[in-house]
């Protein structure tokens, strides 16, 4: 077996994670020696046990002068939980092999150089790209300290969301939509505008055959239309945020925040508001599957970090047959938003394609 094969166990580890670490990385480790697997671990949640010790733990004595697979930099300072860093020098390990450093400032290089310095072995870049994007989402939030955002759109191939009419009950066939649980289920959150759950009064909840972890439902509703008997506001099954515009009345908001739902003013219902918003409270990937609308408000402020898209074999036609995005648009094709096809594959009788911004466009608010 070689460090690649290793290293795939600790990634898919880290995948079974993902959407319920936040802020914190989904990182899977494992132990081995003379080819023989004697721990394996993932970070589950936020102030739990990191990989690295359920993997260690696992291992027992054994590990002393085994070979220990991190999917990310070991972290080397004091937070929830202690350095996992001094935990692998106290253990004994002889060889430490990571896919990718932690760009955090708070480890950044730190965490090797431990191991470095008590001796250890230490092995960089092993599935690094793998790595990478098992933790885009930590990344993105880590430099620019915002959510990581998908924009999900179903469209016909026409790029028509829904008839004339706004009939749009089903574009996609359910192995599609299944997707989209599973795409639900792996986000922090979940935002749409007040006018879909207007139209069409959406749980947003994340439906998987062997359960999912649901969302927080976000609602963006400047001026507070939200229907009280609506389900994001009575099912109970998930948290609801509603980010209105700070002109809002207390008595308006009262009835909402009595079915604990939380209102949130803010000065504008904007992407470049709002995103900030959520990342100062520990929000690190939003799932948009609002209407055109906010689509297109979404474009606009370039804050689309990824698209997914399915697209239906069917024609729909029609001038007044929405598009997936609205709003004004770009004024020129240089304008544009450039985009890049990282993955394209047919999910029953739908193809599913995965786009994301060129790397000048996805830089433009990595300092903000």
């Amino acid at each position: 077996m070689d460090d690649e094969y290793y290293m795939t166990l600790a990634l898919n580890l880290a995948k079974s994670a993902s959407g319920q670490t936040s802020p914190n990385p989904p990182v899977g480790a494992v132990v081995v020696k003379d080819g023989e697997i004697l721990g394996m671990g993932a970070h589950l949640q936020a102030g739990e046990a990191h990989a690295e010790v359920h993997a260690l733990q696992m291992a027992g004595e054994k590990a002393k002068g085994a070979d220990i697979y991190v999917t990310l930099e070991p972290c080397s300072h004091h937070g929830k939980t202690s350095p996992c860093a001094d935990l692998i020098v106290g253990k004994g390990i002889k060889r430490a092999i990571v896919a990718v450093m932690d760009p955090n400032k708070k480890v950044a290089g730190r965490g090797l150089e431990a191991l470095r310095a008590a001796g250890i072995d230490v092995k960089t870049g092993v599935l690094e790209e793998e790595a990478a994007n098992v933790n885009r989402a930590f990344f993105h939030y880590t430099q620019t300290s915002t959510p990581f955002v998908t924009v999900k759109t179903a469209v016909s191939l026409d790029g028509k969301t829904a008839t004339k009419t706004g009939k749009s009950k089903w574009i996609t066939g359910e192995e599609a939509r299944m997707d989209v649980h599973r795409h639900r289920h792996s986000h922090d959150a979940i935002l749409v505008g007040v006018n879909t759950v207007i139209a069409d009064n959406p749980s947003l909840t994340a439906r998987l055959p062997n359960g999912a972890k649901n969302p927080l439902r976000i609602i963006l509703d400047s001026n507070l239309r939200t229907p009280l008997e609506s389900l994001v506001v009575t099912d109970q099954e998930a948290t609801t945020w509603i980010i209105t515009g700070n002109q809002v009345s207390d008595e308006v908001i009262k009835p909402y925040n009595e079915c604990g739902v939380r209102v949130i003013p803010l000065r504008a219902t904007e992407p470049d508001t709002v995103l900030p918003y959520l990342g100062r409270h520990g929000v690190m990937s939003l799932f948009v599957e609002g209407g055109a609308t906010v689509a297109g408000s979404f474009l606009l402020s370039r804050r689309i970090n990824q698209l997914v898209q399915y697209m239906a074999p069917k024609l729909i036609g029609g001038v007044e047959a929405p598009a997936s995005v609205g709003g004004q648009g770009f004024e020129s094709i240089q304008n544009s938003m450039p985009m890049t096809i990282t993955s394209m594959e047919k999910i029953g009788d739908d193809m599913k394609l995965i786009a994301e911004p060129q790397e000048d466009d996805a830089n433009v608010h990595r300092n903000c």
